[in-house]
């Protein structure tokens, strides 16, 4: 299959999302010149451009875009050619009322934003089917392709009726029998177990807490349904130009994909990346997450996004200080990206966006965004040679899994004072300011070579993944694991003991006997003046281990 150097051909791509449908035909010339002088070398048409490619069911227009591919091609710029399914034209909703999704209290998501379409909807696949065929059968040849861009940001729920048949159809490819179902589900709490397969329905709006097992599985599901999307349109374009590599773009620490298995259906493995300027841990932020996305990858990866500024959606969108933007590029080359892009090339006017920074700035060419995205260029293009298709090594791999997290972010916890995320952002932290380049690696991952196995928290393991830890520190390495790991089986069925038996040997765990997470403004003191403030948890070793610190 290809990959990402067949894009890159020993350049850094350098560039970012285009959308002339935005601006005046007599401004494309005036971009292709800047961009020329700011050394970029590639764009990303499409993404939102639907409804200019086809304004009727059927009806296309593809003028605009010939002559924009030619203008690129010209001036020796490359394209990542986007299919447009993640914003529907407003005619499929109007007329397809059943290609929207609906949210677990029932209510519509209109369009008029983005993203307003079920990932179950015959309809909308259809639709999104011949759309991306069209784009295919006409672009597939043309000489400034060189990557595509499959939706973007997958992101959606839907809890809708075709939702609830799709998930149904799920359940019994996973569990064969209503028993077996019943069964992972625990039913047999609060009088839940189901008699007929048209009962089960999506998680919604219950009066008091659902059950947890299925919104674990409703995760799984919805991950599996925008996979399906997604090799959908993968496999059309595939059909065409077999030689052209596919990505997706990849949120990261967003709950709503599992990227393990993601990553495996890509040829390039793409992230948009969006460290608070404000941060002083944005580094390390960014630092986690091209961590990730290289492990993910396997080797090099593509930065899709990051902003050239400010952000339009936090509280306060402060702007990067002078030279943050090229800091923080450069450290993702450094951690393997051999793609280094913006969300966008030129800032909108108008829209939902139009305070979310561009390559080319409100102030325009003399602006200090341009002037800074213009240096980045000249370096990228300086040390491309020396550094694409490069290996990052690492002897420590930090474990993270998506299952687990969904299972552990249940509306029913032992405590709601500490966040996944930010679990795994400390662990990562404190690694990162000892200098030590890490890895990510899915439990039951081969862990050969890692010398230093880190588990900030998988609070979900299943017999397999335990098996492989168990195996790896028998083999010699050393494995750290953090609180609430190990608790639940595949099914979010607590295990005998509240640990896994196996962990529990391996650490010399007699007895798990409490857990007892801290209060804000609680605290265990450890001796050697440490100080717990999220958890603790009554443990009684068995002997055979070498007790280091304890709390009272």
């Amino acid at each position: 299959m290809p990959d990402l150097s067949d894009a890159t051909r020993r350049r850094i791509l350098f560039g970012g999302d285009y959308n002339p449908e935005q601006w005046p035909e007599e401004t494309w010339p005036e971009d292709v010149r800047l961009m020329k002088a700011a050394g970029v070398n590639s764009v990303t048409l499409g993404v939102f451009s639907w409804s200019k490619l086809e304004p009727r069911p059927g009806v296309h227009d593809f003028g605009w875009l010939d002559r924009l591919m030619d203008l690129l091609h010209e001036a020796g710029i490359g394209v990542v050619l986007a299919t447009p399914t993640a914003s529907p034209p407003p005619w499929l909703g109007h007329l397809h009322p059943d290609t929207l999704p609906r949210d677990a209290d029932g209510r519509t998501e209109w369009w008029g934003g983005r993203q307003h379409f079920s990932h179950s909807s015959t309809v909308y696949r259809r639709h999104a089917a011949a759309i991306t065929e069209a784009l295919a059968a006409r672009y597939g040849g043309h000489p400034a392709l060189t990557l595509w861009h499959i939706n973007n940001e997958y992101c959606t729920y839907d809890h809708g009726d075709e939702a609830a048949t799709r998930f149904r159809r799920w359940l019994q490819d996973r569990y064969g029998s209503l028993d077996a179902l019943n069964t992972a589900w625990g039913t047999a709490f609060w009088s839940q177990g189901y008699g007929d397969w048209a009962e089960v329905v999506p998680p919604r709006r219950a009066h008091y807490l659902r059950n947890p097992s299925q919104v674990l599985d409703f995760r799984r599901f919805t991950s599996d349904m925008l996979l399906e999307c997604y090799t959908a349109e993968r496999d059309i374009v595939r059909r065409h130009t077999p030689h052209i590599p596919v990505t997706t773009n990849f949120m990261p620490l967003w709950s709503g994909q599992d990227a393990w298995r993601w990553a495996e259906e890509e040829d390039v493995v793409s992230v948009d990346l969006y460290p608070d300027p404000r941060d002083p841990f944005g580094a390390q932020e960014g630092a986690l997450v091209q961590d990730m996305t290289r492990s993910q990858a396997r080797g090099p990866w593509m930065l899709m996004e990051q902003a050239a500024g400010a952000v339009n959606w936090r509280g306060v969108n402060h702007p990067k200080p002078r030279g943050l933007n090229r800091l923080w590029s450069l450290q993702a080359v450094a951690r393997g990206a051999d793609a280094v892009c913006y969300f966008q090339w030129r800032q909108s006017r108008q829209g939902a966006e139009k305070f979310h920074s561009g390559m080319v700035s409100h102030a325009g060419e003399r602006g200090r965004t341009y002037q800074e995205v213009e240096r980045l260029g000249a370096d990228l293009a300086r040390i491309a040679p020396h550094v694409t298709g490069g290996a990052v090594a690492a002897e420590v791999a930090v474990l993270h899994d998506w299952h687990s997290w969904w299972a552990g972010d249940q509306e029913a916890r032992p405590s709601r004072e500490f966040d996944y995320p930010d679990v795994l952002r400390a662990w990562h932290r404190a690694l990162w300011q000892a200098g030590l380049t890490t890895d990510f690696a899915r439990p039951d991952h081969d862990l050969t070579g890692y010398r230093l196995v880190v588990v900030p928290q998988l609070y979900l393991l299943t017999d397999a993944a335990v098996d492989n830890l168990v195996a790896h520190v028998r083999g010699g390495a050393t494995l750290v694991c953090g609180f609430l790991t190990g608790v639940a089986d595949q099914d979010d069925r607590i295990r005998p003991g509240a640990m896994d038996v196996r962990l529990r040997e391996l650490f010399g765990i007699r007895t798990l006997h409490e857990w007892w997470p801290l209060r804000p403004g609680d605290e265990a003191e450890c001796e050697g003046g440490l100080r717990g403030t999220l958890w603790s948890e009554e443990l009684e070793p068995d002997g055979t281990a070498d007790e280091t610190i304890a709390y009272r």
